[in-house]
C-alpha cells in the first residue's frame, strides 16, 4: 500500500457535506483507506475574488491504486458530486487534487506529482503539514514547513478558531 495526500476543497452549496460526503466516497471506492483528516480550513479563493471562500482539507489516505487510476477514482467523485467541466477558478461542489503518493516525482498528461502548485499555496500546505509535519518536497527534499515562510498572504483560518 501507498501513502499519498489529498486535498479537497469547496465553495459550492453546503461545503462541509460536499467534503464529508467526497472523504466517504473514498473509503466506499473499497480501494482507498482514509487514515487521517486535517481540521477544515476557510480560505479565500486563488485566481479570482469574486466567489465565495472555499473549506479545504487534506486527507491521508493509503492505496494500492497507481496514481492515474488514483486520479480516475477522484475525478469520478467530483462528478458524482457535482463538479461540471470547465469550473476550474469558478465555484465547485467539490475539488480533489493528489497532493503527494509517497516520494514520487512524476509528470504525464493531465497528471503531475507532487500537485505543481502544493508549495505555493497556503490553504494547502497548512492542512497537508497538520496531519504530517516532517512531509519533504519529493523533488528538492526540503522540508515542505520551509515553504511556508515563502507563501504570500493568503486568508487560511482553522474552522473553530476564532
Amino acid at each position: 500500500m501507498i501513502t499519498a495526500f489529498l486535498g479537497l476543497g469547496s465553495n459550492l452549496g453546503d461545503r462541509v457535506d460536499n467534503i464529508n460526503m467526497a472523504i466517504k466516497m473514498l473509503s466506499d471506492t473499497g480501494q482507498i483507506v482514509v487514515k487521517g483528516v486535517s481540521s477544515l480550513y476557510e480560505t479565500e479563493p486563488v485566481g479570482t475574488s469574486d466567489q465565495a471562500d472555499f473549506f479545504n482539507c487534506a486527507v491521508r489516505i493509503e492505496t494500492d491504486l497507481d496514481p492515474h487510476s488514483l486520479l480516475e477514482q477522484v475525478k469520478g467523485i467530483e462528478v458524482r458530486l457535482g463538479r461540471r467541466p470547465g469550473t476550474h477558478l469558478k465555484p465547485r461542489p467539490i475539488d480533489i487534487d493528489i497532493l503527494l503518493y509517497d516520494d514520487t516525482d512524476m509528470e504525464s498528461l493531465g497528471l503531475k506529482i507532487p500537485h505543481p502548485k502544493l508549495k505555493t499555496r497556503r490553504f494547502v500546505l497548512e492542512p497537508l503539514l497538520e496531519l504530517n509535519p516532517n512531509l519533504n518536497d519529493p523533488i528538492t527534499m526540503r522540508p515542505l514547513k520551509d515553504y511556508l515562510a515563502d507563501v504570500k498572504i493568503q486568508k487560511v483560518k482553522k474552522i473553530g478558531d476564532e
